[in-house]
């Protein structure tokens, strides 16, 4: 006797060992059971899953004639009448089944259609199959649309394809649609135990997950490839042959990249790609394992009660080990590279160069290296926030009240080394309309100390603006001859000049307008951001910095950290305070919880939502503003810059300040 392979010696003969299709089973033995049978079927979905197989037991169910002859329609046929077995042998007289791939012309469709005219000969009713039904031409679908609507009593239609969408509306309106669905590799792992222990073969759990998963849902095809797996394992499957006649690669070598990966081991990356390549391993299959382990640790990782899901798997301890190692955000970064990486295979000259380029771009993309520029970024701020101490410019105190961050006001140019009390002003030479502000009375303000004068003009800026050409520009002397000052004797040809008894001549220059740069480089700032300062506020933000160096904290959980005002505090309970409800994350408040106890503050965080006005992100925002005022003051105060746009119209661009 010839063998008969698995998929065809173990096709379903009734719906009871019907596997994966419980929907499309219970509907149909109901409508069996109750009589309530439409005329026309459309089963649809991918290769294997069982298309063929439910037509042949509707046929059955149809035409069992029961083991006594008495039988009628049933839900479960019982297999041994004269229908039953002459469907299973392909020789029952009342069901044909055509291939509409090689039989798509209306001639085809008409012949079958002749048939509809005579009632069965054998059978209770008349079953015609046509398979691939998409394949037909728009003429034979034509042709039969009439009697599909219309059919004899006992001629019922089943039709099967795996693209419904091809089927015209026409054909999908008069059937009655079942979608089969592909399998999970949990229910096929299932059936090819029952199988091979039927088939007395010997067979490890992991390689019949192998199997599984390379059927891709459909039971066919797993049991095609058991078949050519007993054979290249001599009548054993192992896992090593299994995975050898697969050409897939081990999952050793996927966690060793994994591993390496996580933490920075680009050595590593290289040499597990190399010896990929030595072995002939798929370039591809790496990839598409990798992907599949990145998904299942991201469920680990949003569900750590999914690790007992499955307590046979052997790999779920190293899932869960790697799933602990990388953080959530990095392995949807890896999921989302590798997917994208597979597209990319083919399009470089060699694939193992290309598999090379996606692990090391992995490698490039992780979010630990933007967390050291962050780290050294601070650094550099530190530095910068020296740079104006060193240089001798006033670096502001710490204030206690309410602090806002606002659009910063230019001081007018100090003139070069002119003496500190501010004296009677020359007017220029003045248009034929004086503007007003010319009539009013110059007033000097009150004598300060020599060693006070340069400090008191730098820290009390002039609040107005440049004044236009023509207006007076006031001039200043010593602050000793201030007192003793009297203007002496005036040149009305030219602008009237001040003198004093130990003062060189000092002549008011009209100058040209200089824009406001710094008003124009906050134009496009935000509102201001009010930061009122609290003790608890203090400790926070010191707290968070030193996580954040430490590189402790990362993604959303920093940004939690940063965004988040500490209200009060216990012994073991911290409440935090955030305005947005995305930051308030489980996932990201009990991280920043486990950083914290890292840190040597074990305490549990409870996180309300509410006005924030005390948070690291808002000390770090009103520093920065200050040291931006700083570095534009020490521009704006410097005698060279001040003659460039007294003389030049020189004009500095908005925005190129920076601290530093």
């Amino acid at each position: 006797m010839s063998y008969l392979v698995l998929a065809r010696k173990y096709r379903p003969r009734n719906f009871t060992e019907m596997v994966g299709q419980d929907h499309v089973v219970q509907a149909l033995s109901n409508a069996l059971t109750t009589q309530r049978l439409h005329h026309a079927y459309l089963f649809t979905g991918t290769r294997g899953v069982g298309k063929t197989t439910v037509s042949r037991i509707l046929a059955k169910s149809l035409n069992c004639q029961g083991p006594d002859g008495q039988g009628g329609i049933t839900a479960t046929p019982c297999g041994v009448c004269q229908a039953c077995t002459d469907i299973d042998s392909g020789r029952f007289v009342d069901y044909t089944e055509l291939d509409a791939a090689s039989n798509r012309g209306v001639d085809e469709v008409q012949a079958l259609l002749e048939q509809a005219v005579y009632k069965p000969v054998q059978g209770r009713f008349k079953v015609f199959m046509i398979d691939e039904v998409h394949m037909l031409t728009n003429t034979a679908f034509n042709a039969m649309l009439k009697t599909l609507e219309e059919p004899p009593e006992y001629l019922k239609f089943v039709l099967a394809t795996t693209d419904p969408q091809k089927v015209p509306v026409t054909v999908l309106s008069r059937c009655l649609q079942f979608n089969l669905r592909p399998m999970a590799p949990e229910t096929i792992r299932e059936h090819l135990q029952k199988v091979l222990q039927t088939e007395n073969v010997d067979a490890d759990l992991q390689s019949l997950r192998l199997l599984a998963r390379a059927a891709r849902g459909s039971m066919r095809d797993a049991l095609s490839l058991t078949d050519q797996a007993i054979a290249f394992g001599a009548g054993h499957l192992t896992e090593a042959t299994v995975r050898q006649m697969l050409g897939s690669v081990d999952r050793s070598y996927v966690f060793r990249l994994l591993e390496a990966l996580a933490h920075g081991d680009g050595k590593t990356v290289v040499e597990t790609s190399e010896v990929l390549r030595l072995n002939g391993l798929s370039a591809a299959s790496t990839l598409e394992e990798m992907s599949s382990v990145l998904q299942r640790m991201a469920v680990l990782q949003a569900v750590p009660s999914a690790a007992a899901a499955d307590e046979t798997d052997p790999e779920a301890a190293d899932l869960a080990r790697l799933a602990a190692l990388m953080p959530a955000d990095e392995t949807q970064l890896l999921y989302s590279m590798c997917l994208h990486g597979r597209g990319e295979l083919g399009l470089a000259p060699d694939e193992y160069a290309a598999l090379t380029m996606v692990l090391l771009r992995l490698l490039a993309f992780k979010p630990q290296a933007g967390q050291s520029v962050r780290a050294e970024k601070k650094t550099l701020n530190n530095a910068l926030t020296e740079a104006p101490r060193a240089l001798g410019a006033p670096v502001p105190a710490p204030r206690p009240a309410p602090v806002a961050v606002a659009a910063p006001v230019r001081p007018a140019p100090t003139p070069v080394n002119l003496p500190t009390t501010v004296g009677q002003s020359v007017p220029s030479p003045r248009p034929s309309r004086v503007p007003p502000w010319e009539d009013e009375p110059n007033v000097a303000p009150a004598p300060v100390e020599p060693a006070q004068a340069a400090t008191k003009i730098e820290a009390e800026p002039i609040q107005s603006p440049m004044p236009p050409p023509g207006q007076q520009l006031h001039v200043v002397s010593t602050p000793v001859a201030a007192a003793q000052a009297r203007p002496y004797e005036e040149n009305k040809a030219l602008a009237p000049v001040k003198y004093t008894q130990d003062a060189t001549k000092i002549v008011a220059i009209p100058v040209r307008v200089q824009a406001d740069s710094r008003a124009e480089a906050v134009a496009g700032q935000s509102a201001a951001v009010v930061l009122i300062p609290t003790e608890e506020g203090e400790f926070w933000h010191f707290t968070v910095q030193q996580l954040i160096v430490a590189d402790a904290i990362a993604a959303l959980v920093r940004e939690l950290a940063l965004q988040s005002q500490l209200v009060a505090r216990d012994t073991d309970q911290w409440i935090l305070r955030v305005e947005r409800e995305s930051l308030n994350q489980p996932g990201s408040r009990d991280r920043l919880a486990a950083a914290l106890q890292a840190a040597g503050h074990g305490v549990r965080l409870a996180v309300e939502i509410g006005r924030v006005t005390d948070s690291p992100a808002r000390r770090n925002a009103t520093a920065a503003a200050e040291r931006q005022l700083a570095a534009e003051k020490i521009i704006f105060d410097n005698p060279f810059v001040q003659t460039m746009m007294r003389d030049f119209g020189a004009k500095i661009v908005p925005g190129s300040i920076k601290p530093g």
